[in-house]
Order: structure tokens, then C-alpha cells, then sequence
């Protein structure tokens, strides 16, 4: 199973530089022996407020149970708090590795289909969503895409140069009109494994 966790980290005040900086190098050395056994796959920094500590972490464990001994391993764990969302996979995710170098996205994507809309209608643009989404991903903009919890909710990891381009992919989605979209722009971690391989 896969799982999105944001972390977001508070040191106590009056901690000593050196203790900080002795539990970060711990964390960045676990943070690879994790990503080597394949539990961590992926880390990303979202946009932060000054001193704000919070990163983004994809990670891979066979139940919630395992999950929970996986983020308790880590060193900064005991100033973290995680909050876990289980993914699903999603029938259109391409499931590809970043190809480096290009800013990336997170969209949560919550899609309403106006009641009365004929079935066929319905089916025919979730045909073309999923005829996009190969076209996207062929194109190195989609790099995976999963099911969140709750009623038509989807989750994607994306490539584009700005903003602007991402803005323009999401608007080239067939399911656009009928979906509200949250699109997070992404920094690389100097953790993230796609990064350290």
C-alpha cells in the first residue's frame, strides 16, 4: 500500500543547534536506509511560511500498523507530527519515475458529475480522461495518479515548467468542468530518494 504523510516538525524552543543539526543528519541517513528497503519513495518540501519545518512524504508499507513502525523509526519523529492519508491506485495512474530536472505537482482533484447528466455523457468523458492521461503521461507531465478517500477524489504527482503550464495541463483535462482542483507546488528535499539514486 501507499501512502501520502505530511510531516510537519516543531523543535522545541531553547533546543541547541548542534542537537537539531545531529537529529536532521540522523534523519537524512534513516531517510536513505528507508528508500532502500523500499518503504520511502518519495520526499518533497510544499510551500512553507517563514519557519515553518513540514515536508511531504510518499511512502510504501504492507498496512497502517507497518506504516506506524516505519515513521516512529525516524530520528525526528520525536518533534513530528504525521498526518497520514491512504492511497489507492487509480486505473489511470502510469505509474513512471520523475524524469528529473522539471518543477513538480501534487493536485487533489474532486470531481462532481451534475445530477441528471446522461450515463453515456458521463462515460464517455471518463473514456477521455483516461485517453488524456496516457497522452500526459507519454508526454512526461504524469508521473502517477491514486485514489483518495472519499467520494471522487483522486490525488496526481505531475511535471511541468511553471505554474502556468501546470495550470494549462489541469485545463486540458476532459473531467476539468466538472472538477475543483488544489494544485501544490513542490520543492525537491534534499532526502527525496528520486534525488540521492
Amino acid at each position: 500500500m501507499e501512502y501520502l504523510v505530511t510531516m510537519t516538525t516543531h523543535v522545541p524552543a531553547g533546543t541547541p543547534d548542534k542537537a537539531v543539526d545531529d537529529v536532521r543528519a540522523r534523519e537524512a541517513a534513516h531517510s536513505q536506509e528507508l528508500a532502500s528497503e523500499g518503504h520511502l519513495l518519495r520526499l518533497w518540501r510544499p510551500p512553507l511560511q517563514p519557519g515553518e519545518w513540514r515536508s511531504l512524504g510518499l511512502f510504501a508499507a504492507a498496512d497502517d500498523d507497518q506504516l506506524e513502525e516505519i515513521l516512529a523509526s525516524m530520528p525526528l519523529r520525536v518533534w513530528r507530527h504525521d498526518e497520514v492519508t491512504q492511497l489507492s491506485p487509480h486505473p489511470n495512474d502510469p505509474s513512471q519515475a520523475p524524469t528529473g530536472g522539471i518543477p513538480e505537482f501534487l493536485t487533489t482533484f474532486t470531481i462532481s458529475i451534475p445530477e441528471g447528466t446522461p450515463g453515456e455523457e458521463a462515460e464517455d468523458i471518463e473514456r477521455r480522461e483516461a485517453t488524456r492521461a496516457k497522452e500526459l503521461a507519454a508526454q512526461g507531465h504524469l508521473e502517477r495518479l491514486w485514489v483518495l478517500p472519499g467520494q471522487e477524489r483522486a490525488l496526481g504527482l505531475w511535471q511541468a515548467h511553471d505554474a502556468a503550464e501546470m495550470e494549462a495541463i489541469v485545463k486540458s483535462l476532459p473531467l476539468d468542468r466538472w472538477m475543483t482542483t488544489e494544485v501544490t507546488p513542490l520543492t525537491s528535499h534534499p532526502s527525496d530518494p528520486a534525488r540521492v539514486s
